[in-house]
């Protein structure tokens, strides 16, 4: 009742303001000198005109949108509206002026129609224009009570999604942000007001716009900037002394708004030295949808990204195959909260087990299948070399022959660049895994694929969790050699690879993503602990020596 009282009352307003605003074009056409018969057919014409501009706004759909958050996507169906409604009267006027008749009741003065169609888009625009502001006042109002004292600011990066944050913010004081210029180094952007708030100069000049306007703190507002920027923002901000933060990725920013809660501190990921590498996601959906797809190691870091990857793009069945109970358990309940839609088969199983594999191929009759499950860790293998050559080429093993008897579509082993010219138990087994699946890929109509991973930032027993920690302990942190180096990968990206890989493959390939330049590790022991707030003289870094089995360069 009350949402028909509300838009009983918007139409009110607008029919009031058409008419309002067509007096006025007659008013002032005509110089407030107004005859008996102008006034007769200001009469005649006023509820024909105003109620035929409404009909035509209401055509555009404009009485549905909502007033309070009007923008200007309704601004321009709002004068495109009434632009048509006022070439029609245009129209109907020069008729009356050459076929005369009833028509001649209607000839509005060509001056009249013109100053209405601007007054009246003023009116019907301004209204809701008003509400707007009346909301945001209110909203304002509401978050008083929770304003705190606000940190002055710098918002690098003057773009779109620089103002999607200054916009947040000036809605919301509660976020106690209190924004004192952009940084930018588009030189078209110099000294521009945007949202209210200037452009004060480029990055160079960072540590002495921090000075000039006494910032706390720099939030990094570019949402789709390379690692090599983002590292060098850091590092001015370094310099200034300048707490710094960075807004969500692009692909994280929904429908054109940024979320201020998600802001956060830069981490390891932000400084790749490279772009993210995006892949044909449309060719993964096609291949996946409707598809009963099987994840072997699916409670390990790579096993469920590959578990929330397939998961996307609404597979008939997600058969998830994992050896540990608790993993297992995890990413099955996260699945059934996220994706309640899709499928989902939990089951303990060693892939080990040929009888226990059999089972499941027998049950679930998978079309793709992602196999994960593996043993990784370089020291680790080297110790325990019978159990890397079990998990790793016989549990393979077993794995690629259930798919080659049961007709599988696709099968995609996760394999290690550690594989390349193997000086490690745990790479020559995964080579050893790649020759085994490549040979039975010549004779099988399975498609058996292989994609090899650098090393992925993230995932559990990495090098940055394993930082991480050492931080949070007071270090030292351990480096084996200063001049090792390891190519890095995001789990996101390695998850879309292998994805990519089944959706692309023949047969009997093996994938490599492109993963730019290697990166020496010690540096990036430097940049986690500079993120993490502590300086070298804090938290030292130890070099330990080379292990068992690991190579400087891979």
């Amino acid at each position: 009742m009350q949402r028909f009282a509300v838009r009983g009352a918007q139409t009110a307003v607008d029919l009031l303001v058409l008419s309002i605003a067509y007096w006025i074009a007659f008013e002032l056409r005509l110089e407030f000198d107004l005859t008996l018969e102008t006034y007769k057919l200001l009469f005649f014409t006023w509820p024909y005109v105003v109620l035929f501009q409404y009909l035509v706004l209401v055509l555009a759909g404009v009485p549905s949108f909502s007033w309070r958050y009007t923008g200007l996507k309704d601004m321009t169906r709002i004068l495109a509206a009434l632009g048509v409604a006022t070439a029609v009267l245009v129209v109907v006027r020069f008729a009356g002026a050459i076929y005369g008749g009833y028509f001649k009741f209607v000839t509005i003065p060509l001056g009249v129609q013109l100053i209405d169609f601007f007054l009246a888009f003023l009116a019907v625009a301004g209204v809701r224009v008003l509400r707007r502001m009346l909301s945001e006042r209110e909203e304002r109002t509401a978050h008083h009570c929770e304003r705190r004292p606000g940190k002055r600011t710098l918002l690098i990066g003057a773009g779109r999604a620089g103002v999607l944050v200054a916009r947040e913010v000036e809605q919301n004081p509660g976020l106690g942000i209190v924004v004192v210029g952009f940084v930018d180094d588009d030189p078209m952007k110099a000294r521009e007001v945007i949202q209210g708030i200037r452009v004060q100069g480029g990055t160079d000049a960072l540590a002495d716009l921090a000075a000039e306007h006494g910032a706390e703190q720099a939030i990094i507002t570019i949402a789709s900037a390379p690692g090599a920027a983002i590292r060098r923002i850091v590092e001015l901000c370094k310099d200034a002394c300048l707490p710094v933060k960075i807004i969500p990725g692009i692909y994280e920013i929904l429908d054109g708004k940024v979320n201020l809660s998600r802001i956060r501190e830069v981490t390891i990921e932000d400084l790749l030295g490279r772009e993210s590498v995006d892949l044909d996601m449309e060719a993964i959906g096609r291949f996946l949808a409707g598809k009963r797809v099987l994840v072997t190691g699916a409670g390990g870091s790579i096993g469920k990204e590959l578990c929330r990857q397939a998961a996307r793009f609404s597979p008939e069945r997600l058969v998830l195959v994992e050896q540990a109970e608790n993993n297992l358990f995890e990413i099955h309940e996260e699945l059934s909260r996220e994706r309640p839609g899709v499928k989902v088969s939990p089951c303990v199983c060693d892939v080990c087990d040929s009888q226990r594999v059999e089972g499941l191929f027998t049950t679930h009759r998978p079309d793709v299948i992602f196999h994960a499950a593996a043993h990784k860790h370089v020291p680790m293998m080297e110790w325990n070399p019978g159990e890397a050559v079990k998990n790793n080429v016989f549990g393979t093993k077993v794995v690629a022959d259930a798919a080659d008897r049961h007709g599988v579509g696709a099968f995609v082993m996760i394999s290690t660049d550690k594989a390349v010219r193997p000086s490690s138990i745990m790479g020559a087994t995964k080579r050893a895994a790649e020759i085994y699946v490549q040979a039975l890929a010549q004779r099988s109509k399975t498609k058996f694929v292989a994609v090899r991973f650098g090393n992925v930032l993230g995932s559990a027993g990495s090098v940055i969790p394993i930082f991480k920690e050492q931080v949070r302990r007071g270090g030292p942190v351990t480096v084996t050699h200063p001049d090792m180096k390891r190519y890095f990968m995001t789990i996101p990206e390695a998850c879309q690879l292998v994805v990519q890989a089944a959706a692309m493959g023949e047969g009997a390939e093996i994938f490599v993503l492109d993963m730019g330049e290697p990166v020496r590790i010690v540096d990036l022991a430097r940049d986690l602990i500079r993120l993490s707030g502590f300086s070298q003289e804090e938290i030292r870094i130890e070099l330990t020596g080379v292990r068992p089995g690991e190579k400087l360069f891979e």
